[in-house]
């Protein structure tokens, strides 16, 4: 599917996402996540890892993959002009990610009865599925 060339946070001014781990630019031990979207809504990154990531040697650590689905979820949302906080976010471990694999994370929302939304995520590795995620995320009040 085409992507566009826009992060899919410029459309939504998100509440102060700045310093989030694994794509806020000003955190200096940021991941340096960046979204772009698919024309049917989908958000897509793609990730580089280290060794400084792994958990058993030369394995990307699965809470590393949890926080790279969760984070792709959330800025799916953030394009979709919605700003939730995780509920439930169930990662299924298809394979070992080796740590220095670059992968791809594509996420869509399944559906949505605000403030409740159900969305969906996979990681792949060289076209192979290495993860995949379910979560359900509650649209946030934001305080002013």
């Amino acid at each position: 599917m085409p992507v566009s060339t826009e992060s899919c946070t410029a459309s939504y001014p998100v509440n102060d996402h700045s310093l989030c781990l694994p794509g806020g630019y000003q955190n200096p031990w940021s991941l340096n996540l960046s979204f772009l979207t698919e024309k049917d809504g989908v958000v897509f990154t793609q990730f580089k890892g280290h060794a400084g990531l792994q958990g058993y040697e030369g394995i990307l650590h699965g809470g590393v993959i949890a926080a790279l689905f969760d984070t792709a979820m959330a800025n799916c949302l953030f394009y979709h002009g919605v700003e939730a906080v995780t509920g439930d976010l169930r990662v299924r471990f298809v394979k070992s990610v080796a740590c220095t694999d670059t992968l791809e994370i594509r996420t869509w929302v399944v559906s949505s009865c605000p403030p409740l939304y159900h969305l969906k995520s996979e990681m792949v590795v060289a076209g192979s599925t290495m993860a995949r995620a379910k979560a359900r995320f509650m649209q946030r009040r934001v305080m002013s």
